[in-house]
């Protein structure tokens, strides 16, 4: 097959969104590799589910959803979200253009064989990357050492109370850097208030924040 062939298969009616979507991704990894600046790309939920991903992973809530859950079982709690969805693409993108090429079929017939790809692809990642857990879990997505956050301050982009969770924002240096917090004490704490880091739940994913530090 030469160069023409394989652009007419990796462009077809089947493939064409794939294509388009893993050029995008390409030029994304290549951005950030000349740059040094990380976009980040996460799954943003309602706050009132206690969902969110701030800093490009997934982060599990007590009594977490189904949804949630599965997320957890993509390991996508400790993966960043822009690797493993790299990944996945391209393994679907390659599945469906091998299958496009070697295997004629309907468009419509390769538009449905996407859908079991995708789900063999999300597999196959998650089985890839596992062995890569324990280095995702020592450092963050941009490739750093975790932060020691207690004690340090911030201001919060939204408004908690009880066992609510939201969002606080704090600077490492002048670098921002957002956090799933709860209230220490069940406490309201609204939007733009300044508060401080007082605890922290064991792994890390979950801080405490309160108005004012009590000793």
């Amino acid at each position: 097959m030469n160069f023409q062939e394989f652009l007419n298969v990796a462009f077809s009616p089947v493939n064409t969104v794939l294509s388009v979507l893993l050029i995008l991704s390409a030029l994304y990894w290549v951005f950030t590799i000349v740059t040094g600046l990380d976009i980040d790309v996460g799954i943003d939920a309602d706050i009132d589910t206690d969902f969110d991903t701030p800093d490009g992973h997934i982060h599990v809530p007590e009594d977490p959803s189904a949804w949630v859950q599965f997320l957890k079982f993509l390991n996508l709690d400790i993966v960043p979200m822009t690797y493993f969805l790299t990944l996945t693409l391209l393994f679907t993108w390659l599945g469906s253009v091998y299958l496009t090429m070697f295997l004629p079929m309907p468009t419509w017939l390769g538009i449905v064989i996407i859908v079991p790809l995708l789900i063999g692809s999300i597999l196959l990642t998650k089985i890839i990357l596992k062995p890569l857990n324990p280095f995702f879990k020592e450092i963050n997505h941009k490739g750093e050492r975790p932060h020691d956050f207690l004690g340090r301050e911030g201001r919060m982009k939204s408004s908690i109370n009880g066992t609510k969770t939201g969002i606080l924002e704090v600077f490492i240096g002048s670098d921002p850097m957002t956090l799933m917090v709860k209230s220490k004490n069940g406490e309201l704490i609204e939007h733009g208030d300044r508060v401080v880091i007082v605890d922290e739940d064991p792994d890390k994913r979950i801080y405490y924040v309160a108005k004012e530090l009590h000793l």
